[in-house]
């Protein structure tokens, strides 16, 4: 397939700069099939859309700290964004830096007097450099803290008022570099209301890096190469699904996760799926999701979910005005072909 047949016209004014207030009131387009209209409604009914028998999973990785903005002993700014710890013991990570061409291995970096960060030898292909952390007089996590930032999307160009909006109600551990978006609408209500309609709420774990948000660049899609992300899929979380009449999937990184555990039978590893059709779907009935870049694996990913039906839905959104990407609102699907 060649990648431009995931183009689309995306307006400036319909990228989402801030989330929805409160979150269970972004909006959301509901598909109901080939040659039907979509349904127009909001978060909170979605406790309405589901049914007896359903497991609805969702991701529960929280968002790092992860941007940096440190000094080189000459004073120079230099900008790092941890992607994935890779050896703990070491304090080693795997990072973007930038402007990476002007750091040499071996320079020290600096933020205050109780984080240094070492930058590794040369840029690897895909762009990343190993980092090591020097921390000094306190908790890793807690010295990021006081030094880093949640590294919101590019797109996004309005400061975030309260941080906590771009982490989900059920976020758990730090190790993501990215929100599961799709997840940042749900609250702790519309959650109980599901349950009370006799769905079943179950979690995995994948940690959001440069896998999920680097572009595509080749000019055909199967060429795209999608990078190594850890995941957790619990036991129980797979047997759910395993009974399950329906299993819905809060955002594409939930779809990852349990599509992987199933081919592979390893629920704890590493993935680099890059779902595009023709797809063998093993776990996933219907999707929760965003509305996501042109061009992009994820959109690729929706595709292969819905089909090509996928252009009339973003069209009709964007005709209908809705808000699209990180902050933006969500749309319902259920797979072409799924059991009803």
């Amino acid at each position: 397939m060649d990648a431009a047949a995931f183009d689309y016209h995306l307006p400036e004014p319909a990228i989402a700069q801030v989330p929805a207030e409160p979150r269970d009131q972004a909006r959301l387009l509901v598909d109901r099939g080939p040659g039907r209209e979509p349904a127009h409604r909001r978060i909170v009914d979605l406790p309405s859309l589901v049914r007896p028998g359903d497991v609805l999973v969702v991701n529960t990785t929280r968002v790092l700290p992860a941007r940096l903005r440190l000094r080189k002993a000459t004073g120079g700014a230099v900008e790092v964004l941890l992607l994935e710890e890779t050896e703990p013991a070491s304090g080693t990570w795997e990072a973007l830096v930038r402007p990476s061409r002007r750091v040499p291995a071996g320079t020290v970096l600096a933020a205050g007097d109780d984080l240094a960060v070492e930058v590794g030898g040369a840029g690897r292909e895909d762009g990343t450099r190993e980092v090591r952390l020097r921390v000094v007089g306190g908790e890793p996590l807690v010295v990021l803290g006081r030094h880093g930032v949640v590294p919101l999307p590019p797109y996004i160009t309005t400061p975030l008022a309260d941080p906590e909006r771009y982490q989900t109600v059920f976020a758990d551990r730090p190790e993501s570099v990215a929100a599961p978006t799709a997840g940042l609408h749900l609250t702790a209500a519309v959650l109980d209301r599901c349950r009370a309609a006799g769905a079943q709420v179950a979690s995995i774990e994948l940690a959001v890096g440069l896998g999920t948000f680097r572009p595509m660049q080749s000019p055909k899609v199967e060429q795209h190469h999608m990078h190594s992300e850890r995941y957790r899929v619990p036991p129980d979380t797979l047997a759910a699904c395993e009974a399950a009449s329906r299993v819905l999937a809060v955002g594409t990184t939930v779809v990852r996760a349990l599509e992987s555990a199933a081919r592979t039978g390893q629920l704890d590893g590493r993935t680099e799926l890059f779902v595009h059709r023709p797809f063998d779907w093993q776990v996933v009935d219907v999707l929760l999701t965003n509305f996501h870049l042109p061009r992009s694996s994820l959109l690729v990913l929706v595709d292969a979910f819905v089909g090509p039906r996928w252009r009339e839905l973003y069209a009709t959104a964007l005709t209908e005005g809705y808000r699209f990407l990180s902050f933006g609102d969500a749309m319902l699907l259920e797979r072409a072909g799924a059991a009803g």
